[in-house]
C-alpha cells in the first residue's frame, strides 16, 4: 500500500491514508507529505477526498468490513479498488514482471527491481518491503517496464497482466481464505496460465507447474559449486546457453540463492548480460526484516527477519546455523494471526523446537479476533526444545538484557519489528 501511495504522490496525485496504528514506515510517509491518520473517524477524511468525480480509493484485504470510513465510501458511491486491481491497471501498459510465491517475493521482485534499475532499464519496481540502499518499496519512475509483487493473498494477483513472471513456492498459507493446500495449488496455477509463453515463466525447481525451472545445484538455471568467502556466498551459474564463475551475493540462506537466481533468469531472458546481472547482484543490500542485520560486531550479532510461516522460520535456521555454528542463539518468535498459529501450530512447533532457546511472544491478531485455545502458551506447549518461554512485550528487552546468547534473532510479521530500534539499542549499549 505504501509503495502505491509514494507512486501516486511522485505522479503529482494528493495522496491521504488511514492505517491502524503509527509505525516507522507511516512517519516516513507523512515526512514526505502524505496525510495519514489512525482513528476510523469519517470527520478525518480529508475534504479534498471528498468529491468522489476525482477520488479513487484503494483498499487492502486486511481492513475488516466494519470499518466505518471504507463503510463512508462505499455508501457515498466513491470508486473503490483492491490493491492489486490498482496495480494491474498501471502495469497493464508495461512489459510487467510478476513475483508469485508463498515466501520470497519481497526479497526477489527487490533484487530483480535493483538488477534492471541498475542497469539503466526504465523500470518502476512496486515492492512489499523497503530495500536497503533505497530506504523506500518503490525503485526507480519508468514508464515502460513494472516489477510487482504477485500476491497471492485472496487471489489478487489473478488481477495482474505479466509479460514475465516466477513463482518462487506454493507451500500452504492463508487457509483461512483458501481453505485446503489444493485450492492454493489451483489458484497458482491460474496465475502461471496468465503467462502465455511458458518460456516467460520461471518457477523453483520441484514445483509441479510447467516453466523455465531454477535451483541450488539443479534445474535450467541452477548455482553450482557454492562456497562461502568472508560471510558473501560465491557460486557459479549455469544457464541453459552458458555458464557464468564466481557470482557474488551477500543475502545468507540458501532460499535468497534461490531468489537471487530466479532472478537473474528473468533478466537474462529479458535480455541483460550475466555480467551485468552478476554486477548489480554484488550490489544488492537487501531488504529491511529479511535476515536483516541490526547488531553485527564481535561478541554480538543481532537479525531480525520477517518470517511468519514454518517454512520461512526453517530458512531463517539454515542461515544462522550455517554463518554461526559455534554461537549461543536465541530465537524470538512473535506469531502472526490466530488463524496461522491454529493452522500450522505443529509446523511452527517442529520448525522452532530446532533453535536451542526459544522465546514466544503472545499472538499477533492483525486482522482478527481471538480464537478459544489458540495461544502463544498453546503453542510452546508443543515446542520439544526445553529451553523455552513465554515472554510479554513489556518484559522482552530486560529478558534480552540478561541472556548470555551471542546471536539474537528477532522473527514474525506482526510489531516485532516495532520494537527492533529499541533492540538494537540495549544490544549497542550493552556491546
Amino acid at each position: 500500500m505504501s509503495a502505491l501511495a509514494r507512486y501516486f504522490k511522485f505522479i503529482g496525485k494528493n495522496v491521504a491514508g488511514y492505517d491502524r496504528t503509527p509505525t516507522h514506515l507511516t512517519d516516513e510517509l507523512k515526512a514526505e507529505g502524505i496525510s495519514i491518520h489512525f482513528d476510523d473517524n469519517t470527520e478525518l477524511i480529508s475534504l479534498e477526498y471528498l468529491n468522489k468525480e476525482n477520488t479513487l480509493v484503494v483498499v487492502t484485504p486486511a481492513v475488516p468490513k466494519n470499518h466505518l470510513q471504507w463503510n463512508y465510501f462505499t455508501d457515498n458511491g466513491f470508486e473503490i479498488k483492491k490493491r492489486a486491481e490498482v496495480l494491474g491497471i498501471i502495469t497493464k501498459d508495461t512489459f510487467c514482471f510478476a513475483v508469485a510465491g508463498t515466501h520470497g517475493k519481497t526479497t526477489t521482485s527487490s533484487i530483480l527491481g535493483h538488477v534492471l534499475y541498475e542497469n539503466s532499464i526504465d523500470v518502476t519496481a512496486f515492492l512489499g518491503g523497503i530495500v536497503e540502499g533505497y530506504n523506500s518499496n518503490l525503485i526507480g519512475s519508468g514508464k515502460t517496464v513494472t516489477v510487482v509483487e504477485a500476491d497471492e493473498f485472496d487471489r489478487s494477483f489473478l488481477h495482474l497482466h505479466p509479460d514475465m513472471a516466477c513463482i518462487t513456492s506454493m507451500d500452504a498459507d492463508h487457509l483461512d481464505i483458501y481453505g485446503d493446500a489444493a485450492s492454493i495449488e489451483a489458484s497458482f496455477r491460474e496465475f502461471a496460465d496468465k503467462v502465455a509463453d511458458k518460456n516467460q515463466l520461471f518457477v523453483t525447481d520441484g514445483l509441479p507447474l510447467d516453466g523455465v525451472t531454477v535451483g541450488v545445484g539443479t534445474g535450467q538455471f541452477s548455482a553450482q559449486n557454492i562456497r562461502i568467502d568472508n560471510g558473501w556466498y560465491v557460486f557459479d551459474v549455469v544457464t541453459p546457453h552458458e555458464t557464468f564463475s564466481n557470482v557474488r551475493f551477500g543475502l545468507p540462506g540458501h532460499h535468497n540463492i534461490t531468489n537471487a537466481l530466479l532472478a537473474l533468469a528473468m533478466a537474462n531472458v529479458y535480455g541483460l548480460a550475466l555480467s551485468d546481472i552478476a554486477n548489480a547482484l554484488a550490489t544488492f543490500k537487501g531488504v529491511r526484516r529479511r535476515f536483516s542485520y541490526q547488531v553485527k560486531k564481535e561478541g554480538m550479532v543481532y537479525i531480525d527477519d520477517y518470517a511468519h510461516h514454518p517454512t520461512e522460520i526453517d530458512a531463517v535456521y539454515q542461515a544462522v546455523t550455517e554463518l554461526y555454528p559455534d554461537d549461543k542463539v536465541l530465537a524470538i518468535f512473535q506469531p502472526h494471526l490466530f488463524s496461522r498459529t491454529r493452522d500450522f501450530a505443529d509446523g511452527f512447533a517442529k520448525s522452532l523446537s530446532k533453535f536451542e532457546n526459544i522465546v514466544l511472544l503472545d499472538i499477533y491478531p492483525a486482522r482478527e479476533l481471538p480464537m478459544e485455545g489458540i495461544t502463544s502458551q498453546w503453542l510452546l506447549d508443543k515446542i520439544e526444545n526445553p529451553e523455552k518461554k513465554l515472554v510479554s512485550k513489556a518484559h522482552l528487552l530486560p529478558f534480552i538484557k540478561a541472556s548470555d546468547a551471542t546471536v539474537i534473532v528477532t522473527i514474525g510479521a506482526g510489531d516485532i519489528g516495532e520494537m527492533v530500534p529499541d533492540i538494537k539499542k540495549l544490544l549497542d549499549e550493552k556491546y
